[in-house]
């Protein structure tokens, strides 16, 4: 398997270094079609001929992969392709459900050049298979099975709005005042990281000692990944079976974490403290939460909106008061014109939702086709009580609509 994922990775560059090489002389750019051409080509040459050792339909597929990179880097979805490295995202896709065979009932499937292997199932499959992808991480390998079946139209079951407000003290409060302690399990295991790390240093790089050190940093940064993702599954399962619409923020992690290192000329100020907040974001797990919610909405028949997050903890949610001042601590919220007082956290959920349906209140021809839809939806499912205090101005609105 090892090796198969090399003659990908190594077509890959091939194909990489042949476009850029066209490129630079003037030529067109070379179409999938043309570059397979190019790939029965490579796997007779004598210099690569061990390409041949590994099924065809993986190196195009490749191939394929790559076209895509250079489609969504036209299209600016992404950046421009780059080198694979050994041992970096090793993986390989048979795309034929013709060329594999999947044993459910004893626990194996049959993979061209590979014969039967045993593997252990996760979930059962359904429908009819059409592709499986063979991919590496932290040592392991895995079979991922995609299927084609016919799927119901969901029909939300809740019938709850909910805003959230994500931060670092509490991982996600809830407009209704509940909230979500946070895992941190990056800063659980960040000790013991650090004391592999620095055995992995000591040891001369690419050796049989390097070779286990980094094996046993490898599995820590497994197991760390698998703790976030099991949290943020079981988080945002529980979230979306339980309200049918859910706002949050839309933040731009990328840009919150940028370094405060600054420059030669220019030095960042509180930069160890910005570096700490930096890795306090990312162990959160922002991105992923979010687009987690917004497919298990989908799944559900719910609905998922992003609303701008500025000023979501200074803004009073009963008078509408913008005040920096307004936000006492980091915890504590009371406006300096009404006196409201509540959590800082649980003010900016409010606010949150707020945002979301004053945006579901506008006119179809501000928002999108779909927003009046999706109003009328909502205001047949979300009860009035269902969006808090300080809200029914904007009940009115939707139920108008």
């Amino acid at each position: 398997m090892r090796r198969f994922a090399g003659c990908g990775r190594k077509v890959w560059n091939l194909a990489l270094n042949l476009q850029q090489a066209n490129y630079a002389a003037g030529g067109k750019y070379i179409s999938y079609a043309a570059m397979c051409k190019h790939l029965t080509g490579w796997r007779a040459a004598p210099a690569t001929v061990w390409l041949s050792d590994a099924p065809a339909h993986t190196q195009q597929q490749a191939l394929k992969d790559l076209d895509r990179a250079y489609q969504n880097f036209f299209a600016g979805r992404a950046d421009f392709p780059t080198l694979k490295k050994k041992g970096r995202a090793d993986s390989f896709r048979y795309p034929d459900a013709k060329q594999f065979k999947v044993d459910q009932g004893n626990g194996r499937i049959f993979l061209p050049k590979l014969g039967w292997i045993r593997y252990r199932n996760s979930r059962t499959l359904l429908g009819t298979p059409r592709n499986a992808t063979v991919s590496a991480a932290a040592g392991d390998w895995f079979v991922s099975v995609q299927t084609q079946y016919e799927v119901i139209e969901p029909v939300p079951v809740a019938t709850d709005a909910i805003g959230i407000d994500l931060g670092i003290v509490r991982f996600a409060t809830l407009s209704d005042g509940a909230f979500i302690a946070p895992l941190n399990s990056f800063k659980k295991h960040q000790q013991r990281l650090a004391k592999y790390q620095r055995c992995m240093s000591r040891k001369v790089k690419f050796s049989s000692n390097w070779r286990k050190a980094k094996a046993k940093v490898t599995a820590i940064h497994r197991d760390i990944a698998n703790e976030r993702n099991d949290f943020l599954h079981k988080t945002t399962t529980t979230i979306s079976n339980n309200h049918a619409l859910v706002a949050v923020e839309d933040l731009e992690v990328v840009n919150m974490t940028r370094s405060a290192q600054g420059t030669v000329e220019t030095p960042g100020k509180n930069v160890r403290a910005k570096a700490g907040l930096n890795r306090s974001i990312h162990d959160q797990g922002w991105g992923e939460f979010s687009r987690q919610l917004a497919y298990k909405l989908n799944w559900n028949g719910g609905f998922f909106m992003q609303v701008p997050a500025h000023h979501t903890s200074q803004t009073c949610p009963c008078c509408g008061h913008v005040d920096k001042a307004n936000r006492k601590t980091q915890s504590a919220f009371l406006c300096t014109i009404c006196r409201y007082q509540n959590n800082a956290d649980v003010v900016g959920a409010i606010n949150v939702l707020d945002r979301a349906l004053a945006q579901l209140s506008k006119p179809s021809t501000e928002e999108g086709p779909d927003t009046a839809r999706i109003a009328c939806e909502v205001n047949g499912a979300i009860s009035p009580s269902a969006a808090g205090t300080c809200r029914s101005d904007v009940q009115e609105v939707l139920h108008a609509q």
